[in-house]
């Protein structure tokens, strides 16, 4: 039997070294024959890659079990260079299989065996197109993914209104709720929406002014302030009105709020006193939607705060910051209005007849500068239901000696042949150019343009934001319906509107202008075209 088992090796070995000597003199006939300059045919080459792998094998497994040897001894069949091999189909598939599955349980080491360099390549080529393929399956609608549950198509629009605010996805239950949410854990009550909304814009709020959101839950004093708490409600009544008006306003709230603030033990200021603004800002966006300047001046605010070094003592921060809202009250609105009324005299000429709409407390400024620097102009002031705004521009105006004309924005085309030049305020100034201002601006400028009156836009650079817009749908305001209602002679048309259930009151606030209608733009950084807005936004981005 022994005798027998040496014979065995003896041949299994003699075999092992034969195969190796015919793979070396394969390998050496294929070299001659590229370097002869002869092109090797395909088979040939595959035989080249395949010599040189099991040839590096061989070396690293010289010290290995004698049964890898017989299995490559099975895989490469002797062969000669004239006459190129080609392997059966089954002869491949018996190639493909790793050498060591073919090593017996009893000839195996005790440890792991390390994996070759094609077996770990072959690994990672095989995990590649797994994943490739699971990643193809989700995007494809029709095909189910490989685990979990299954989801739905994905909606090509889904991820514009991700970044949508919550103020303008009202008809989206899940956002509701979502917003629902993080007012309860800020102790906020929602404030419900009010009568029937016209379709296209039942994405927005609905507010009504006899049901202010104080009403609907008492509000602790811990949790809100109420120098906020009055702002709010002063919004939601209409009685601080105007982007200036509104932006001073809660810059003044703040600075209270910030008097008041101690730091809790065991809190850094900086972070604290910006976790206590996020619910003063919700119950504020709550009673009234913010505007862009508002936003501009919370960032600003937030900014300061996160400036503030932790060794700071309190005081100090809170001198600062104060300091800070008080520079950006000055400079931003106050200085700002002087050196646009420095730049818009110079368009105003003697003689020169200025139409205005509703009610601007910039382009009120101007004009009373102008009148006060002895030019003569007479203002035409168009005014539109149911704010009826320009009836306050007009006092203003008349109180100072300027002559003055009121129409109603019906009679804007009647009235413009005999203007010289259009002065309109804004309440933002959009990243396209388009000019964001009460609603009747578009229209007012529409008409001038057909009658060849050049619109001027008179704007602070605070008032510039990033978003970008070109309808009134999507992102607007709806003020209270029941301000459409009208009493005359003792009769009171639409008082039960609301039980027709086909009638629907639309009392939008805001339009949009577009670039094209607006022949400058007037800022304290000088006269610019709409389209200079992304340049101004860019430089501002910078010096923060």
């Amino acid at each position: 039997m022994a005798d027998s088992e040496g014979r065995g090796e003896s041949k299994q070995t003699g075999s092992i070294n034969h195969a190796a000597d015919e793979g070396d003199g394969k390998l050496h006939d294929i070299a001659r024959v590229k370097n002869e300059g002869k092109d090797l045919t395909k088979e040939e080459k595959q035989r080249l890659r395949k010599e040189k792998k099991q040839h590096k094998k061989g070396k690293k497994d010289d010290k290995g079990p004698t049964e890898k040897g017989t299995d490559k001894e099975k895989k490469v069949p002797p062969s000669t260079a004239s006459q190129p091999v080609t392997q059966s189909p089954a002869q491949k598939a018996q190639s493909a299989v790793p050498v060591a599955a073919s090593v017996p349980e009893s000839t195996a080491p005790t440890d792991k065996p390390t994996k070759s360099k094609a077996e770990l390549k072959a690994e990672r080529r095989a995990r590649q197109e797994a994943e490739r393929a699971s990643k193809q399956a989700k995007k494809e609608p029709g095909s189910q993914p490989a685990s979990g549950k299954s989801k739905p198509p994905p909606n090509e629009l889904q991820p514009a209104v991700k970044r949508l605010p919550e103020h303008i996805q009202v008809d989206d239950p899940a956002v509701v709720r979502k917003l629902a949410k993080k007012l309860e854990r800020q102790q906020i009550p929602l404030r419900s929406d009010y009568g029937y909304k016209v379709s296209l814009f039942s994405h927005l709020h609905q507010y009504s002014r006899k049901a202010p959101l104080t009403q609907q839950i008492s509000i602790p004093a811990t949790v809100i302030h109420p120098s906020i708490v009055r702002l709010g409600l002063q919004y939601s009544q209409g009685i601080v009105a105007g982007s200036n008006a509104r932006s001073v306003a809660l810059l003044h709230a703040f600075k209270q709020v910030i008097q008041d603030y101690s730091t809790p033990p065991n809190e850094e200021l900086p972070r604290d006193l910006v976790n206590k603004l996020k619910p003063y800002i919700s119950f504020l966006n709550q009673c009234r939607p913010l505007s862009a300047s508002m936003g501009n001046a919370i960032k600003y605010i937030k900014k300061e705060i996160s400036n503030i070094p932790s060794q700071c003592k309190e005081e100090e921060a809170k001198k600062k910051l104060l300091l800070c809202i008080d520079n950006y009250v000055n400079e931003k609105i106050t200085l700002a209005a002087k050196a646009i009324s420095k730049c818009a005299i110079d368009k105003i000429s003697d003689g020169d007849v200025i139409l205005v709409y509703g009610c601007s407390s910039l382009v009120n400024h101007i004009l009373c500068e102008a009148f006060e620097k002895q030019r003569k102009f007479r203002v035409i002031v168009v005014d539109s239901r149911p704010r009826l705004e320009g009836r306050e521009a007009l006092r203003r105006l008349v109180k100072r000696g300027i002559r003055c004309t009121y129409v109603l924005i019906s009679a804007v085309s009647y009235i413009l042949p005999e203007v010289s030049k259009v002065f309109l305020g804004a309440h933002a100034l959009l990243a396209n150019g388009y000019v964001m201002s009460r609603v009747g601006t578009s229209q007012i400028a529409l008409v001038a343009k057909a009658y060849n009156v050049p619109v001027l836009v008179c704007c602070e650079t605070y008032k510039f934001c990033e978003r970008v817009q070109t309808d009134s749908f999507v992102s607007n305001e709806l003020d209270d319906p029941d301000d459409l209602i009208v009493t005359r002679e003792g009769k009171t048309q639409l008082a039960d509107w609301q039980s027709v259930k086909s009638l629907g009151l639309l009392n939008l606030v805001y339009d949009v202008t577009p670039p094209d209608f607006v022949d400058l733009v007037i800022t304290e950084l000088g006269m610019i075209p709409c389209t200079s807005v992304p340049v101004v936004l860019r430089v501002k981005n910078v010096d923060q």
